[in-house]
């Protein structure tokens, strides 16, 4: 059921529909109640209110609400003979020698002839076969299977079918698609798949963080880099201008030198020495 709820939430969004699980619908009025009621697995009801002075319903009875179930579905015991009895209810109170109890109508009478139910699906998931009856006029008319293995509820976008799990040996299960063959996920598959996304999108912004925190410091470290090659051109720059004025500070202090001797020199030729006898 929670499969489809989205659905029907979307094609009911004031919330008037009825699911019902193996609840009774009351189809007719009789003494005892039990003759005049079916219990499906599973069906659904449109434009019925989905609870009845604020309870949930237990059963549904159609002698007063007059809608029927849009689709009914049942799920095969034993061989299927049950869910596919065509038999008219008896005249009289008579006794079913098999199972000792009031004889009733056959489901597949109540659904077709009684209740008229618009689609009619039987699931014997011990074979892993399902039948889909669809109401034409007066009669039900098997639906074959769409390419997908589907059978189509045209009139709401849905298509039900079996889906086979990974166990071993497979089990199979009645799911349902959207038309276009979309696995509709049941809620706890829709937790799942939420909590998946999330978790991919926490790693992708770890990710991305993670980047980022690398390019940053990709980005100190040839920051770091320039700033080490510009300090060793400065040092080097540095020296360079050192060793230039050692060199000019050495060739000046040569220059002094020379020109206090040639100073000399000439001071003492001007008295009458000749330096280079002294």
């Amino acid at each position: 059921t929670t499969s489809i709820e989205p659905l029907l939430k979307k094609i009911h969004p004031n919330g008037d529909y009825c699911i019902g699980q193996d609840s009774g619908i009351y189809w007719r009025f009789t003494e005892p109640p039990e003759k005049g009621v079916e219990a499906p697995d599973w069906f659904y009801v449109p434009g019925v209110p989905s609870r009845l002075n604020g309870q949930l319903r237990r059963s549904y009875v159609l002698w007063k609400e007059k809608v029927p179930p849009f689709i009914v579905i049942e799920f095969a015991s034993k061989n299927g003979k049950e869910e596919k009895d065509s038999s008219p209810p008896p005249e009289g109170d008579e006794i079913d020698p098999e199972t000792g109890k009031l004889k009733k109508a056959g489901k597949f009478w109540v659904y077709e002839q009684a209740v008229k139910v618009p689609y009619y699906a039987i699931f014997n998931g011990f074979k892993g076969t399902l039948e889909v009856y669809h109401l034409q006029g007066k009669r039900y008319k098997e639906i074959k299977a769409n390419r997908r293995g589907h059978y189509a509820i045209q009139e709401m976008g849905i298509e039900l079918g079996i889906l086979y799990d990974n166990q071993n040996p497979p089990t199979p299960w009645l799911r349902w698609w959207d038309e276009k063959g979309s696995l509709l996920l049941t809620g706890n598959e829709r937790a799942e798949q939420a909590e998946a996304i999330a978790i991919r999108e926490r790693l992708a912004k770890e990710q991305e963080r993670g980047a980022k925190e690398q390019a940053e410091a990709i980005a100190i470290r040839e920051r770091l880099a320039k700033e080490q090659e510009r300090g060793a051109k400065e040092q080097a720059e540095a020296i360079a201008i050192r060793e230039r004025l050692a060199k000019e500070q050495a060739e000046a202090i040569a220059i002094r030198e020379r020109q206090q001797k040639e100073k000399l020199v000439a001071y003492l030729r001007s008295l009458g020495v000749d330096p280079e006898k002294i």
